[in-house]
């Protein structure tokens, strides 16, 4: 049996309230901008309930969300208009309202992309490499050699601005 039957409609709203803020948390780390952060967390809620998944679990409904984000960010921030924004217009659409940064977060977010979605979901979520690894569709020794990596570079960047 799964966690939601396929004839039972999907309740978008209480799955948004759980994980609306998750998803955000992921597309702001690709995007860096609230503007585009929040048009993706609705793009991503919109093609779930397009597809209406079938859950296994919450594990598997969060999964889901995860990829989708990491997915719709990198295609987004593939697309012409990223390329050819004016820097000054890119400025305007900074992070305001948004929190303030701490200095790991900005060191997370200088990652490259490959290490941020193994990284946030294993520091963040608190998931185990190897369902990362099924999730991301990668061997999980790419996503242990992932999170290695991500350590390393963090510490050389923490390291390199003055922290011990």
């Amino acid at each position: 049996m799964t966690y939601r039957q396929q004839d039972i409609p999907l309740d978008i709203e209480a799955l948004y309230t759980r994980h609306a803020d998750m998803v955000y948390r992921v597309c702001f780390s690709f995007l860096k901008n609230k503007a585009d952060t929040e048009d993706s967390v609705h793009d991503i809620f919109m093609r779930c309930m397009r597809a209406a998944p079938a859950f296994e679990n919450e594990a598997h409904e969060k999964g889901w969300l995860v990829v989708t984000a990491a997915n719709l960010c990198r295609s987004r921030l593939r697309h012409w208009w990223q390329k050819t924004a004016p820097l000054d217009e890119a400025a305007l659409t900074g992070s305001e309202g948004m929190p303030p940064h701490d200095d790991m977060l900005d060191a997370i977010l200088a990652l490259p992309d490959r290490y941020k979605v193994s990284l946030y979901l294993h520091y963040y979520e608190g998931w185990p490499a190897g369902e990362i690894a099924a999730l991301l569709r990668r061997p999980a020794s790419t996503v242990r050699n992932h999170l290695s990596e991500a350590r390393r570079l963090l510490k050389e960047r923490l390291l390199k601005d003055g922290y011990e």
